[in-house]
């Protein structure tokens, strides 16, 4: 891997970030001017323009016939939408989960990681599969803009301070935000092309598999719009703001960037046996991790968003210490056995215990 092709790559995060930044603040702008509430920009525009650099890997990576970069990077961004992100912004400040649109797509989330797995297991996520898929975000998006309707008044208020509510109706205002989404669609699409050819190489040059860089290295890239959203909601205060784009994105990874990806791929998305054996197992477990937070504790704290994140770095040493089939990969597997899954189970049943007593958090 040459020094060009090295500075090719890290351009490419800058440009996916850069060009993820443009089209959210752009199409935010654009949908306030064309009169759409902030609640349904949060809920629909801004969750798909997070997922956007995703979209763009995936639709690349297919046409350069390296689907294994796609599928990767599906499945490792959900991953760290979850334990990294999450986990970070909770570790800032505990997160409390009042938005009653996240407990409906929170099971929505699971539902579709298991799909993910039944789909695949005939060894690939087919066409037809990719159409199914994309039905699925077009029916999602409907779903989210009528359930909005019902939202409270405080979460269409922390939404509108958010994204805005000024008056931004000028011929002018909608001729720069159209030119703000052009850049950044502009930006996606070169530094996609710029981060594959680079996760390519970089693939061969550590003798690692495409896979396991889509996992890694593409997922945390992609994954910076949401971890910049996130981390600022967090700050700020914006509790369901942080959390829905979490849960947002991961909607539309999985139906619309994979269903898209699948679509446009020949012969569809190729599903290695490892994968379905580990990497979208753990993407369904992280998934189903969100059900005693999410619904019973009703918010997320400290140490919980400190676990999280404890979980993302042993899952990727894990899929590094496999790649390279290391000599401590076994040592590493027993300790995960014999004390972490039995401390997760733990956890989660103290967290149960102490949500029945208290009663569900229903704020």
């Amino acid at each position: 891997m040459d020094l060009v092709t090295l500075l090719l790559f890290v351009a490419g995060f800058g440009l996916l970030i850069g060009g993820a930044e443009m089209l959210v603040r752009g199409a935010s702008r654009l949908a306030c001017t064309l009169g759409v509430s902030p609640l349904i920009v949060g809920l629909t525009v801004v969750a798909l323009g997070t997922s956007s650099p995703e979209l763009a890997v995936g639709i690349q990576s297919s046409l350069m016939a390296s689907g294994q970069v796609a599928l990767g990077n599906v499945v490792g961004s959900n991953i760290v939408n979850i334990l990294l992100i999450l986990g970070l912004s909770a570790t800032i400040t505990p997160l409390v989960v009042a938005q009653q649109l996240v407990r409906l797509e929170v099971p929505l989330m699971i539902g579709i990681s298991v799909l993910v797995l039944v789909l695949g297991l005939d060894g690939a996520i087919g066409q037809l599969d990719g159409l199914l898929l994309v039905a699925g975000i077009v029916a999602y998006t409907v779903f989210a803009v009528r359930q909005s309707r019902k939202a409270s008044r405080q979460v269409q208020e922390e939404y509108a301070q958010e994204f805005g509510r000024k008056a931004c109706g000028s011929l002018w205002d909608a001729v720069v935000q159209i030119g703000l989404v052009v850049g950044g669609l502009a930006l996606l699409v070169l530094g996609s092309r710029w981060l594959v050819d680079g996760a390519v190489a970089l693939a061969l040059t550590l003798g690692l598999s495409e896979l396991i860089i889509g996992l890694t290295i593409v997922a945390v890239g992609t994954g910076m719009p949401e971890l910049v959203i996130c981390v600022a909601a967090s700050i700020r205060g914006e509790r369901d703001i942080a959390v829905g784009n979490v849960v947002g994105s991961n909607i539309y990874n999985i139906l619309a960037v994979l269903g898209l990806t699948a679509t446009v791929s020949r012969g569809g998305v190729t599903v290695p046996p490892a994968v379905l054996a580990f990497d979208i197992p753990v993407m369904i477990a992280v998934a189903v991790a969100c059900l005693p937070v999410f619904f019973l504790d009703g918010r997320i704290a400290r140490w919980e968003g400190v676990l999280f994140l404890g979980y993302y770095v042993a899952y990727t040493l894990y899929v590094i210490l496999d790649a390279t089939q290391h000599d401590a990969l076994n040592t590493f597997s027993l300790i995960m056995l014999a004390f972490v899954i039995p401390l997760t189970a733990v956890t989660l049943a103290v967290l149960v215990v102490r949500a029945l007593r208290h009663g569900p958090a229903l704020s």
